[in-house]
């Protein structure tokens, strides 16, 4: 699958980012992709430039866009839609609301386990 997505060049310390088409199975790192379609400096707003036409050609071709670069096009004005919200994507805050969602869950079966297993009992 292709998707178009961020890809950071520059010195240390002052990020600069290409933002690329390439296949998704590549590292952001490995330097790979099939075309640049435009460039993004976060230190400086007005230095964000877009080939708007090769970016809504390759939207219709199927390619996908990373949360962050769906959020910086939508403030550019290249597409429209809502923002997605990226902060709730941390590695570890996901993973650990599911998982205390799903144990009260299971304390009711467990919990009615206990009663039938006290009702044998006392019968």
């Amino acid at each position: 699958m292709l998707k178009i997505r961020l890809q950071r060049f520059g010195r240390k310390n002052d990020p600069t980012f290409r933002v690329v088409l390439t296949d998704s199975r590549n590292s952001t790192k490995s330097g790979r992709f099939l075309e640049i379609l435009g460039s993004h400096d976060p230190k400086k707003s007005d230095k964000t430039l877009f080939k708007k036409e090769r970016i809504l050609h390759w939207i219709s071709k199927g390619a996908q866009l990373t949360d962050t670069m769906h959020n910086l096009l939508i403030a550019k004005g290249v597409i429209k839609g809502k923002k997605i919200d990226v902060s709730a994507k941390k590695k570890g805050e996901e993973g650990g609301e599911s998982k205390k969602e799903a144990a009260p869950a299971h304390s009711p079966a467990g919990g009615e386990a206990a009663v039938s297993g006290e009702a044998k009992p006392e019968a």
